[in-house]
């Protein structure tokens, strides 16, 4: 049974031995280069690329449900993406726009 189910897997038409399996498998890279980025400080992250990615991840999310063969691989590492992107995004906008404030706050 396992061996039938590693076979559909190699032979499906976004198996290993198609650039439909191993392109967002690469991909991957970068979500986890993101991942690896959750411990710089907020001041370091850039604006463009991590609006960037995350716009990758939901426009590219979206293509890959509508697209023959379904490819759930490319699916999943785009909301990987879009989810690292609106996370850095979100500790970028707080502490550009929000620690500023209640610095001033509590100097009053």
């Amino acid at each position: 049974m396992a061996a039938s189910k590693l076979q559909a897997l190699w032979n499906h038409p976004a198996g290993p031995k198609t650039i439909h399996f191993w392109a967002p498998t690469f991909k991957w890279g970068i979500s986890i280069a993101n991942v690896a980025d959750f411990s710089k400080p907020p001041e370091k992250l850039s604006y463009p690329q991590q609006i960037a990615v995350t716009c990758t991840g939901l426009i590219w999310s979206r293509y890959s449900t509508v697209i023959t063969p379904k490819n759930w691989n490319l699916f999943s590492v785009n909301v990987a993406m879009a989810g690292t992107g609106l996370y850095q995004l979100t500790r970028k906008i707080q502490h550009d726009y929000f620690s500023e404030t209640e610095v001033a706050a509590t100097k009053e």
